[in-house]
């Protein structure tokens, strides 16, 4: 059931020194949570959710590797978003820096490789994804829906049935992926328009619900 709509539920985003945090913070008030900007353990596990934001390299992962346990043991119980490079976290390793990542996702991040030898770099504005499955994130959200992407890097899942949609730019690459209580994007919701905040307040939603299974970690 969900809690009543006075007490707001608890987003701690956290703070790697990723950028957009602010952007982050009052995409989600809009969608009526209580979101704090946190790089202490103590701000995360108090949290009922956690968000990964990102703007930058892969590099911050070393600056996200002294709150590595804490937030593993927070999202082994509540959901977590990961956004653009938040969600490369999610991942074992990547090609743009050295450094592990959170490993909650096997497979590594990679350059994007076009097809041609021109493929502007990093993709910056809006296209379209595909959806693969069905996902509570999208829920309400029509197929070939638009957000705002800016990146030069994807992820590479080991597992393919984590991949919830897909977008193309040079070659097809996973733009949401999904497994119970954890959720990822590529392109970043707070800056695009309404329907980047509709699949916010479907993890708003999704957190209030408490009707998500968890993650099973090794």
């Amino acid at each position: 059931m969900c809690r009543e709509k006075m007490n707001k539920i608890r987003i701690a985003i956290v703070n790697v020194g990723a950028g957009n945090l602010e952007s982050v913070r009052k995409a989600l008030e809009k969608c009526e949570a209580e979101a704090i900007i946190t790089k202490y353990t103590r701000g995360i596990r108090d949290a009922d959710a956690v968000v990964l934001p990102g703007v930058g390299s892969f590099s911050c992962v070393k600056k996200l590797k002294v709150l590595r346990d804490v937030i593993i043991e927070t999202v082994r119980e509540k959901p977590l978003l990961g956004i653009c490079l938040g969600m490369q976290f999610l991942f074992e390793r990547s090609e743009e820096a050295e450094g592990s990542g959170l490993g909650i996702f096997k497979g590594r991040v990679r350059k994007i490789m076009g097809d041609k030898g021109n493929l502007k770099l990093p993709q910056i504005g809006w296209n379209n994804i595909k959806k693969t499955k069905n996902c509570e994130l999208l829920a309400g959200i029509p197929d070939e829906s638009y957000f705002y992407f800016a990146h030069s890097y994807v992820v590479e899942p080991e597992d393919e049935d984590v991949v919830a949609a897909v977008t193309s730019y040079g070659e097809e690459f996973p733009s949401v992926v999904a497994r119970r209580n954890i959720f990822g994007v590529q392109f970043h919701p707070e800056k695009s328009g309404e329907t980047g905040l509709k699949l916010l307040r479907n993890f708003v939603e999704i957190v209030e619900s408490a009707e998500w299974g968890l993650e099973v970690f090794p």
